[in-house]
This record gives C-alpha cells, sequence and structure tokens, in this order.
C-alpha cells in the first residue's frame, strides 16, 4: 500500500485516459492520491475529483510561476475551499527563479501569505522550490512554517539541507522520479540520509517520470518504482519503505481513516 503524496491527475494529459491511470494506480496498490492544484482551473479540478473518488484528497494553494496572477481574491477562494474535509494541505506554494513570469518580489509575498493562510486554516504546506533554496528556507524560518509543517516536495537537495528542513522546520523530505534516474547522486544520497520517518514517495505525474519510462508520461501507478529505488538505496523491503511513508503521509495530513 501506497500513497502518491502529489499528483496533478487534475492535468489536462490526462483528459483522455483519467479512469485508466486511476485503475492502474489502484492496482499497483496506491491506495491514496493527494491531487495538487496550483491555479484557477487545476484547483477546479481537484475538488471535482475529491467529489468523485474517495481515495482522492485535494491540496490547494497558488504556484510561484504564476504568483503574478494571483488576487486577495483568489487567496480568499483558496481559504473558504479549505474548509472541505478532503482537502489536506495547502500549496505547492514556494519559490522558481527558473522562470522569470513572476517577479521575485512578487513570488516571495505570495508565499509569505500563503503560509498565513496555511496557519488560518491550520493545514500542512507542499513547497516547490526551484533554484531558490536558500530564499525559501529563509522565508520558512521567518514565517514559523515549523507551526503547521509540511513537505519539501520533489525534493532536489542535499543531506545538509534536508536536516536543516526536518530539524528545524519539522517538514518531511518527499522524493519522486528523479530517485531512480541514473546519474541523479543527489537524490539517492539524500534518500539514503533522510529517517524513514521523515520520508514520503510521490509521482508529480504527469511530469518527472521514473526510470525506465523516462520520456513518457508519468503516472500514480509508476510511485511503486520510487518506493523500489528507496528500499533498494537503503538495503530493507520494499514493504517497509510502503508501511513507513504511509504512515507518514497519513499523520502528517491527519488522516486517521483506516485502509
Amino acid at each position: 500500500m501506497l500513497i502518491d503524496t502529489h499528483v496533478h491527475l487534475n492535468a489536462d494529459q490526462y483528459e483522455e485516459d483519467l479512469e485508466e491511470v486511476i485503475e492502474r494506480a489502484r492496482e499497483a496498490g496506491v491506495n491514496r492520491m493527494f491531487v495538487v492544484g496550483f491555479d484557477t482551473k487545476t484547483i477546479e479540478r481537484a475538488m471535482t475529483l475529491i467529489e468523485d473518488y474517495e481515495f482522492i484528497y485535494a491540496i490547494i494553494g497558488w504556484h510561484p510561476v504564476d504568483a503574478i496572477d494571483c488576487t486577495d481574491e483568489r487567496l480568499d477562494w483558496i481559504e473558504s475551499l479549505a474548509q472541505h474535509p478532503k482537502v489536506i494541505g495547502i500549496g505547492e506554494m514556494g519559490l522558481d527563479y527558473h522562470w522569470d513570469k513572476s517577479p521575485k518580489d512578487v513570488q516571495k509575498e505570495l508565499f509569505r501569505k500563503q503560509i498565513a493562510l496555511a496557519k488560518r486554516v491550520k493545514l500542512p504546506i507542499v513547497i516547490h522550490n526551484r533554484e531558490a533554496t536558500q530564499d525559501c528556507i529563509d522565508i520558512l524560518l521567518e514565517e514559523h512554517a515549523e507551526e503547521v509543517g509540511g513537505i519539501m516536495h520533489s525534493f532536489s537537495g542535499s543531506p545538509e539541507i534536508a536536516d536543516i528542513v526536518i530539524n528545524k522546520l519539522n517538514f518531511h523530505i518527499s522524493l519522486g522520479g528523479p530517485v531512480t534516474f541514473k546519474n541523479a547522486k543527489q537524490p539517492k544520497e539524500v534518500a539514503k540520509h533522510v529517517p524513514l520517518e521523515r520520508l514520503l514517495v510521490e509521482t508529480d505525474a504527469p511530469f518527472l517520470t521514473p526510470h525506465p519510462y523516462r520520456g513518457k508520461r508519468n503516472e500514480p501507478a509508476h510511485v511503486t518504482l520510487v518506493a523500489e529505488q528507496i528500499a533498494a538505496l537503503r538495503g530493507i523491503t520494499y514493504e517497509e519503505v510502503a508501511q513507513q511513508t504511509t504512515k507518514n503521509a497519513m499523520t502528517l495530513f491527519n488522516l486517521n481513516e483506516s485502509f
């Protein structure tokens, strides 16, 4: 049993075969999927999915790349939707310095606003960080994000950075497809270094497809490949990884129902 803690089943890439994609995930033992909505369209789709499927939950927020498009009205809307019992987290939020659509100061302001929002609704946060690690950590520390905790999604940093976000911020580290890439040394080091009780698994599907399917559309069934790689790197069983990462996700997101 696994939880894919970060998947975009609300993406256009699944319009033609969503039902089959979900069925393949269930057959692979992926018993819960957390769908992330990060703009108006994907949030609306996420809210529909959680009504249609009892094993799908939503994490909603505003992506830093599109920070310039986010109004206070949009944030009020997200906050109101967060009252839904199957909305379990706020995000993905954070900083992305790779693309230049939204100025850094706009991204930072929205990041701080969303942390405050998460505190008001008492939900953990999911962080998107691309080429902005130090600024991300500084803001999380300054805004006392440890009060709600959360996830460094698709973590690409060093073991030392992982230690900071775990020990100072009470965060979890989530690994996806890159941990299976042959030359991805840092994710493999992190997979071995981070305490198992702080690890989560994800796909970020349809993106970041794991080996041996790189170059093809990712889907939540492939989260099993991530767990298998972590197990191999740590010298433990797949079942141990599946059991502990599932427990971690259930605890973090305050999901008490039995599997």
